[in-house]
This record gives structure tokens, C-alpha cells and sequence, in this order.
């Protein structure tokens, strides 16, 4: 059985994976003042960021934010892979690179959501469970 702590380190790797791949995709062109690769470097820098909420488990905006975030890099791969105004009238490529990122970007949802619905369903949230007070009552009556 899998401990479902571990779901949180998937899902950060995850991010992470991503974040690394953008980061080697913005290297070809950072040299050239590519604009595309200085968003591919922060779109890296963002998921390599993105980790540690998850790892560190800082609780259901944070992933809700980094759902959201992943939702939109995956419509704007998706929109540029026809042409459209963003790519000056010409549909991008489809790279090992882009799925390899894409894959990784939908695990990361996955796992988030999967990660969202136990929070949700669960009675003995580690996020809200908040220490209780020992009192000892020392009356001998």
C-alpha cells in the first residue's frame, strides 16, 4: 500500500520534471533573446518553485494555485501547436520535448486532484489538525 504522504513527493517531482525540461528548452535560445525562451526559463523556474508547496505541504490554495497555473502552460501549448496570432500565423512543432512536459504537467494535475479529494473526503486533515491542549487537573477532592 502505497502511504499517502507519498502522493505529495510524486506530485512535487512531478512539477520539478517539468520545471527542469523548460528550463533545458529555454537554454537553446536564451543565448539569442528568444522571447519564448525567456518564458520557457520562468514557466521552469515557476514548476522547479512549485515543489516545495507540495513537498512541504502547504495546504489547498497553494495547490489550487499550481493547478491553475499548469492548466493554463497546458492551453497555451495546446493553442500554439496551431496558428494563431501568438505564433505569428505558423502552428509550432510537436517535439518529444513538448509531450515528455505535457505528460508531466497532467501527472501533476492528477496527483493534485487525487491529493484535493482525500484532503476533502478525509476526516483527520494534517493540514487543519490543530495540536490539542493537555490539562492536568491536579484538585484531589
Amino acid at each position: 500500500m502505497v502511504n499517502s504522504f507519498n502522493y505529495y513527493y510524486y506530485a512535487a517531482a512531478a512539477t520539478a520534471i517539468a520545471g527542469i525540461l523548460h528550463i533545458i528548452l529555454s537554454a537553446s535560445g536564451i543565448g539569442r533573446g528568444s522571447l519564448s525562451s525567456i518564458f520557457f526559463l520562468i514557466a521552469g523556474i515557476a514548476q522547479l518553485f512549485w515543489a516545495l508547496p507540495m513537498a512541504r505541504r502547504w495546504g489547498r490554495i497553494w495547490y489550487y494555485i499550481g493547478i491553475g497555473g499548469t492548466i493554463v502552460l497546458i492551453i497555451l501549448y495546446f493553442v500554439t501547436r496551431f496558428p494563431t496570432p501568438i505564433t505569428e500565423g505558423r502552428a509550432l512543432r510537436i517535439n518529444s520535448m513538448g509531450i515528455v512536459i505535457e505528460i508531466f504537467q497532467f501527472l501533476y494535475i492528477g496527483l493534485t486532484a487525487y491529493i484535493l479529494t482525500r484532503q476533502g473526503s478525509s476526516t483527520h486533515n494534517i493540514q487543519n489538525s490543530k495540536p490539542q491542549k493537555l490539562t492536568i487537573n491536579n484538585n484531589k477532592n
